[in-house]
């Protein structure tokens, strides 16, 4: 057939243009609107809730890009190309779908919808090769592109024409049979599902039930029954009430894939019962298909569904169990691990015996302390080399430090989706990297006391008074042996009593010192101790706490988004 030839049953073939005679034909340019009419993108009428779950997808896939695979956001993206498609294309039409298996008899209900014959039927099966299009009204030409229907196979019915005001704005495509045995066939089918506003699925009384129908179609699509008919043709072959049985029958069948029924004024798929070759049923469709498409709300209703489509399949992307995230319980616990793998705990108590043996040695008595110095010189290889230490306790807090991030990642990413669960733990695992050489470095730069000890205002008056009570000492020694070689007077009590004083008065003194040193030493070492904890508290957080939380945030971030996508009441957080 050529361009500009009559097509079979009274229909005008047209060319690439979806008019009828070409570019110069009766209708004007290439899909050109009525007079008075304007083109409405989807921008406009399919603004409100849509336009925010749309742009919600929009930022949810850029936000997830890098942290999702590719095939966790395909449907995403699909879902917001079409959208992007479908924007530029005329609002004023609706385009429907007819599908069904093998001598259902659907190119029939097309021929009684249209009141003419288009699409050809007969016993040959397959008999629908390729998709066939039939328009009411123009500017359907890019729609029709879209669906890469080729001009040959677009028609326009002549009985009614633009005149058929009950269907004005109604693109209907007769589809291949979805079950044919052509492979082609049926990846047509499912490329045209996936572009059209709504679809009319007919069944007949022996393959209503067919389980590739429901398992394959209306049970992945039960989200889009507002845009789903399902019409039971060939009733005429059914006896009796048999028609209201299979009917029923359906319907449940329906239900249980999960889609809702529209009935009792509740959205949801319409369903009923006509013969397409006897006329039964078939204006009550028309009515149907009419009020459909003059409301002018498929695309939409279609878009949202599949937005509700894709929201499902992500879900277990975005949907987190329980309430993950970094408490202060668990910010406190990781800079505790850290602490004791830097060794504040023992840089303190280290302060502290600095401290008050520093205070030993200034208010000690001489005696004691020239003991203390000879006990060293005298067992010098009962003492641990500092080297012995120094390695036990790298090799420690390496293992320490290695648990502390292990631990505060397990805890951040606990009930978040794999792949956000993995994106924490890879951030902390990246921050650890050189944490316990920079603990190492606080270690000394920070952990090592600068100098000696501070000295409190009464150790001048503490050591005064211990070397008095060495001076007595020496007094009373000198006096009493003066006294042997005669040099003195006799007198034993005096010279006693003072080296008594002395020799009492020392160490008496030494632990009056001791026991007022210890406040003071005390609050040196958690000093000592602070400082470090602090300090290490800082390096954890600014190389694993601050790369875990940004993490975090990113998710909730993408969960607000997810939120917004899926239109359900805001998650836990």
């Amino acid at each position: 057939m050529t361009d500009g030839s009559r097509g079979p049953g009274g229909f005008d073939a047209l060319d690439g243009t979806g008019r009828p005679g070409g570019p110069d034909g009766p209708h004007g340019g290439s899909g050109a609107l009525g007079a008075g009419e304007s083109h409405t993108p989807i921008g406009g009428p399919y603004g409100g809730a849509l336009r925010v779950r749309l742009d919600a997808l929009g930022e949810l896939v850029g936000l997830s890009r890098t942290r999702l695979e590719g095939s966790i956001l395909a449907e995403a993206g699909r879902v917001l190309d079409e959208a992007s498609a479908r924007q530029r294309l005329s609002s004023r039409h609706t385009v429907v779908a007819i599908a069904g298996a093998t001598g259902s008899g659907k190119s029939t209900l097309f021929n009684a919808l249209a009141e003419v014959p288009i699409s050809e039927t007969g016993l040959r099966r397959p008999t629908t090769s390729a998709p066939i299009a039939c328009t009411w009204s123009d500017g359907a030409a890019g729609l029709l592109d879209r669906l890469a229907i080729p001009g040959r196979l677009r028609r326009r019915p002549l009985a009614g024409g633009d005149g058929d005001e009950e269907l004005h704005g109604l693109v209907l495509v007769d589809l291949p049979d979805h079950d044919s045995a052509v492979t082609r066939h049926r990846d047509q089918v499912d490329r045209v599902l996936g572009l059209v506003d709504a679809v009319i699925w007919v069944v007949d009384p022996e393959k209503y039930a067919d389980a590739a129908l429901h398992e394959r179609y209306l049970r992945p699509l039960a989200g889009h029954a507002e845009v789903t008919f399902v019409v039971l043709n060939q009733v005429d072959r059914l006896p009796g009430d048999a028609s209201h049985q299979v009917l029923d029958d359906l319907r449940r069948l329906l239900d249980e894939d999960g889609m809702a029924l529209g009935e009792h004024g509740e959205p949801g798929a319409t369903v009923l019962a006509l013969s397409a070759l006897t006329g039964q049923g078939v204006g009550e469709l028309r009515e149907l298909l009419g009020r459909f498409v003059q409301e002018r709300n498929a695309a939409a209703r279609r878009l949202s569904a599949d937005v509700d489509a894709a929201s499902v399949r992500m879900r277990s992307a975005y949907v987190a169990d329980g309430h993950p995230g970094l408490g202060e319980r668990s910010r406190e616990q990781f800079a505790d691990r850290l602490a004791w793998a830097v060794g504040a705990v023992a840089a303190g108590e280290a302060a502290e015996r600095e401290w008050r043996r520093n205070a030993g040695r200034a208010c000690g008595t001489p005696w004691l302390r020239l003991y203390r110095w000879y006990e060293r010189k005298r067992t010098p290889g009962g003492e641990v080399t500092s080297s012995e230490v120094l390695v036990e306790e790298e090799l420690t807090a390496r293992q320490r430090v290695e648990q502390a991030v292990r631990t505060v990642s397990e805890e951040a990413s606990a009930g978040l989706p794999a792949p956000w669960a993995h994106a924490v733990r890879e951030a902390a695992v990246r921050g650890a990297e050189g944490l316990p050489e920079a603990l190492d470095e606080l270690a000394v730069t920070v952990g090592a006391p600068a100098g000696r000890p501070p000295r409190p205002a009464w150790w001048p008056a503490a050591v005064l008074a211990q070397a008095s009570m060495t001076l007595l000492q020496i007094f009373g020694a000198l006096w009493l042996l003066g006294q042997i070689v005669g040099l003195l007077e006799p007198g034993l009590l005096p010279p006693v009593l003072v080296m008594l004083a002395g020799i009492v008065g020392g160490p008496f003194v030494e632990w009056a010192c001791g026991a007022a040193a210890r406040g003071p030493a005390r609050r040196y070492g958690q000093d000592a101790e602070r400082r470090l904890r602090e300090a290490a508290a800082g390096c954890g957080r600014a190389r694993v706490l601050d790369p875990v939380s940004a993490e975090l945030m990113r998710y909730r971030e993408v969960r607000e988004q997810y939120v917004t996508v899926s239109g359900v009441v805001p998650l836990a957080r």
